[in-house]
């Protein structure tokens, strides 16, 4: 395609709307499929700025809608049209690469829900702009955000959604549906989470607040356990087991829980945690192939004695297993150590009752289930 003076005053002095908008969309096209040369660019850009500033609406749409996507489109351009109103400025703000992150910072201070939207919805926000699109308070430019996977967000910028935005259900419904979330945020979600289920099912059922929160409490430890299913890593991990030590909620029931399911890392951030030594120390006890180290932390851990026969075999089969942990070696690992677990107490040396038996057999199936 060519491009003359002779075609821009055509399209510029066309009074036709609609042709102007046809017009607009066939150069715009061009431009965007890089089909000019340099000097034929540089006329079809001043074509673009002087249709920023036509005077028909439909126009300025044509143009914006066709622009989106050309990612070297000068500046002065693509700020004018996100300056515009709302029809022109989102198809620019939600698919325009050509804006910088200081850019779209400045566009969410000007208090226009539509375009902090916009911007919420964007392939690929930065941590910074996530920043920005929370400082807004706009609940739903904040679940946008939160909803998409292409959205940075620190986890310092998680935890001023989970409080800034405590109270409304589009945030806290598109966070709990969000498929990547750093462990200890999604532990902390469950739990606003479960309290809400608690106070529901005592207001609906027959039962008391004890009762609900007993069944709330296994829940909330599968789930809490599920999270590690896709692999964390030990800092996410160290971090997760001293939020949750720290609102109480690292419970021997949970670390056993994780244990069955051959979460071995988790195990051993947790024994570290709850008897105040190092992870590679408590590594070192945990493994030691002695009869004291084991013992000897898991004693200080606060940990029920009666279980640790159960706790010396689940590490047992870990280290001969080589668990990895991926495709359905959870469930293998839980079979096996059932099987396990029953011939460990049927040894002689074991001085549990059958009725004790009988209950740690039915906590392990519970833990693994």
């Amino acid at each position: 395609m060519s491009l003359t003076q002779k075609d821009v005053a055509k399209l510029l002095a066309d009074s036709s709307p609609a042709v102007r908008a046809e017009t607009t969309m066939k150069v715009a096209s061009h431009f965007e499929a890089k089909d000019f040369t340099k000097e034929e660019k540089a006329v079809a850009e001043e074509i673009f700025r002087a249709l920023v500033k036509d005077a028909e609406i439909v126009v300025r749409e044509a143009l914006s809608n066709s622009l989106k996507a050309a990612d070297d489109l000068p500046k002065d351009i693509a700020m004018a049209m996100a300056e515009d109103v709302d029809s022109v400025s989102l198809p620019m703000l939600k698919f325009s690469d050509v804006f910088s992150d200081e850019d779209l910072i400045g566009i969410l201070g000007q208090d226009c829900t539509a375009k902090q939207e916009a911007i919420a919805l964007r392939a690929n926000v930065s941590e910074a702009v996530s920043e920005a699109v929370i400082d807004t308070g706009n609940e739903h430019a904040v679940a946008k955000l939160v909803s998409n996977e292409g959205a940075e967000i620190s986890e310092n910028g998680y935890g001023r959604v989970m409080t800034e935005y405590k109270e409304s259900e589009a945030v806290s419904g598109s966070l709990s549906r969000r498929p990547s979330l750093p462990a200890s945020v999604s532990e902390r979600l469950m739990n606003t989470l479960s309290d809400r289920l608690r106070h529901y099912i005592v207001s609906r059922h027959e039962l008391d607040f004890d009762q609900a929160s007993n069944l709330i409490l296994q829940v909330r430890e599968r789930a809490t356990v599920s999270l590690l299913k896709e692999g964390s890593s030990q800092d996410e991990l160290e971090k997760l087991v001293g939020q949750l030590h720290k609102g109480g909620k690292l419970t021997p029931s949970l670390v056993l829980r994780a244990l069955c399911s051959g979460d071995m890392m988790f195990f051993e951030c947790a024994m570290a945690e709850l008897a105040g030594v190092k992870l590679k120390n408590a590594q070192v006890l945990i493994h030691d192939e002695g009869e004291l180290g084991l013992k000897s932390i898991y004693n200080k851990a606060g940990m029920l004695m009666a279980y640790l026969p159960f706790v010396e075999a689940a590490i047992n089969l870990h280290h001969e297993m080589e668990y990895s942990g991926e495709g359905n070696d959870r469930e293998k690992f839980a079979s096996h150590l059932l099987e396990r677990l029953l011939t460990v107490f049927e040894l002689p040396d074991q001085e549990l009752a059958p009725a004790e038996m009988e209950y740690l057999v039915a906590k392990l199936q519970q833990y693994s289930a």
